[in-house]
C-alpha cells in the first residue's frame, strides 16, 4: 500500500521574477547577437554563441513557467515524475515546483467513463473514454447522499434504507494509486456497508419481551448505536483508499412496500394492546380503592356476591369504549 510523502514546493512568487527576467533578457541577448554579428562581419564567433544562448534562455523559461500552480485551502497536489511518486504538496498560496511534474494521474477505467459507439463494415466498435484524474486532490470535507436500497433486516423482513455520509480524503498517495476512482469507490464501498449493517439488525423489537428489548439494538430505536457501527465499517473499508468518514446518518427508513400494510396492522395492534393493558390496570386499581373506602367507612356492608356484582358494572364502565348507560334498581339485589 502507497504511504502519503510531505514534499514542499517553492515559493512561486520569487521564481515570477526569475522568470520575468529571462523573457526580458533572452530577446535583448538575440538582438545583441545580431548586432554583434553585422559589427564584425560574421568573423567573431561570440555572436553566435551569443544567439544560442538567447534561444536556450527563452526555451528554459518557457518550461520553468510550467512549473507554476496554486493551491487553495483544503487542496494538495501529488507530485509525479515519470511515473515515480515523490510527494504531495499540501502549502497554499502560488507555489512552484519541477515543471516536469505530470499534471494528470492516468485515466480510470470506470469512473466518468463516456461510450461512443461507431458502426462499421466488420460490425460494431465500441471504445470507452475514461475519466482525467488531475494532480490537484480535494481534502475538504464531502457528502455523499446514497439512493434508496431495499435490503433485508435480521429477521428476514424486506426493508428501505438510505444514508449520508461526511467524509474527506486523509492520504492522498492511497486515494491516488491504490485505487482506480477513490469517488466511485466511496459510493459502492457505501451501498455495501448499508447493506451488511442492514443485515446486522432487525428492524424492531418484534415480539421480544420487556427485558430484551431494552438490550437488543434495533434499526428504529437506537440510531445512534447503528450510525456508530455504520461508521466504523466504513471506516474499516474506505482505509484502502485513504477515506475517512467523519459522520454516517441514516436518512430514510422503513418497511418495503409489500410488507408496510401488515407491519403497520401489527404495529396498530400493539398499540391498542398496551393501551387496554393500561386501562386494565388503572381500572382495577379504581375498583379495589372504590370497594376498600365504602367498606372502612361502613357506607355499604359488602359481602361476597355484592363485591364481585359492584367491580363487574365497574370494570364495564371504567374499560368500555363507550358511556355506560346506567340502570336504576328500585328492588333488592336478591
Amino acid at each position: 500500500m502507497s504511504v502519503e510523502k510531505r514534499a514542499h514546493a517553492a515559493s512561486g512568487w520569487a521564481m515570477l521574477g526569475v522568470v520575468i527576467l529571462g523573457y526580458l533578457a533572452s530577446p535583448l541577448l538575440f538582438v545583441w547577437s545580431i548586432i554583434r554579428l553585422n559589427t564584425y562581419d560574421g568573423s567573431v564567433p561570440g555572436g553566435l554563441t551569443m544567439m544560442l544562448l538567447s534561444c536556450l534562455l527563452f526555451v528554459a523559461t518557457i518550461i520553468a513557467s510550467c512549473g507554476f500552480f496554486t493551491l487553495q485551502p483544503g487542496q494538495a497536489r501529488v507530485c509525479v515524475l515519470f511515473g515515480k511518486y515523490v510527494g504531495t504538496v499540501r502549502d497554499e498560496g502560488l507555489r512552484w515546483a519541477n515543471p516536469f511534474y505530470s499534471r494528470n494521474l492516468g485515466t480510470s477505467s470506470q469512473g466518468g467513463a463516456e461510450s461512443a459507439v461507431t458502426a462499421g463494415e466488420k460490425g460494431v466498435e465500441v471504445k470507452l473514454g475514461g475519466h482525467q484524474h488531475s494532480s490537484k486532490i480535494s481534502t475538504r470535507a464531502r457528502t455523499y447522499t446514497g439512493d434508496r436500497i431495499k435490503v433485508n433486516d435480521k429477521m428476514g423482513n424486506p426493508i428501505e434504507i438510505a444514508t449520508v455520509i461526511v467524509w474527506h480524503v486523509a492520504d492522498t498517495a492511497k486515494a491516488v494509486f491504490d485505487v482506480d476512482d477513490y469517488e466511485s469507490y466511496v459510493e459502492m464501498i457505501t451501498e455495501t456497508g448499508l447493506r451488511h449493517v442492514a443485515s446486522l439488525y432487525a428492524y424492531d423489537h418484534m415480539e421480544d419481551d420487556d427485558s430484551n428489548a431494552a438490550a437488543t439494538i434495533t434499526l428504529r430505536t437506537n440510531i445512534e448505536e447503528v450510525s456508530e457501527a455504520l461508521k466504523a465499517e466504513l471506516d474499516r473499508k474506505l482505509e484502502v483508499a485513504g477515506v475517512e468518514v467523519d459522520d454516517a446518518r441514516l436518512t430514510h427508513l422503513a418497511y418495503a412496500q409489500e410488507i408496510a400494510q401488515a407491519m403497520l396492522r401489527r404495529q396498530q395492534a400493539e398499540a391498542i394492546i398496551a393501551a387496554r393493558k393500561k386501562i386494565v390496570e388503572g381500572a382495577v386499581s379504581m375498583v379495589d380503592m372504590a370497594l376498600s373506602q365504602l367498606s372502612d367507612g361502613g357506607v355499604v356492608e359488602f359481602d361476597d356476591d355484592r363485591k364481585a356484582t359492584m367491580a363487574s358494572n365497574l370494570m364495564v364502565v371504567l374499560c368500555g369504549d363507550s358511556e355506560a348507560q346506567p340502570v336504576v334498581n328500585t328492588g333488592s339485589l336478591y
